[in-house]
């Protein structure tokens, strides 16, 4: 059996959870505020367009990844798994955005297991840096939107 690695990054954004949500939940918002190019829809899910059940399609240049949305809880959680793209098993993302005094506090976890053996410390630097870069990412960008907010 393949080991399992897990990776977490924070930020904190001055901007109010609802204000963060639609960033991360609303697929064609990803390419606002992260290096995708690309950020679309390839089946739409229940309650909304976006919810649990849609699959997401994240693309830059001729790279990218399939997704699909297993947990939808606005504007607190968004669970989803690879379907396709990633050179890895079983990758599960959640995003969590939690009220932290005058703002918000968003963790973004993921799990994975490698596909090819002995690349875990790869892995491993990749993968925290992207969970990193999004917490990061989606942070600095509802922080410049929504100065209202503060």
């Amino acid at each position: 059996m393949a080991r399992r690695y897990e990776f977490e990054g924070s930020a904190r954004s001055t901007a109010r959870a609802e204000t963060i949500w639609p960033l991360v939940g609303d697929v064609s918002r990803w390419k606002e505020w992260t290096w995708m190019t690309r950020s679309y829809l390839l089946r739409e899910g229940d309650p909304v367009p976006d919810g649990v059940g849609a699959l997401r399609r994240f693309a830059f240049g001729p790279g990218g990844s399939t997704e699909e949305v297993v947990a939808w809880d606005p504007p607190r959680h968004l669970g989803y798994v690879a379907v396709k793209g990633l050179p890895v098993r079983h990758y599960r993302a959640d995003v969590r955005l939690e009220d932290d005094g005058t703002g918000t506090l968003v963790t973004w976890r993921c799990s994975v297991e490698p596909r090819i053996p002995g690349t875990g410390a790869v892995l491993r630097l990749g993968l925290r840096s992207l969970v990193r870069g999004f917490a990061r990412g989606v942070c600095r960008y509802a922080d410049q939107m929504a100065p209202e907010d503060t």
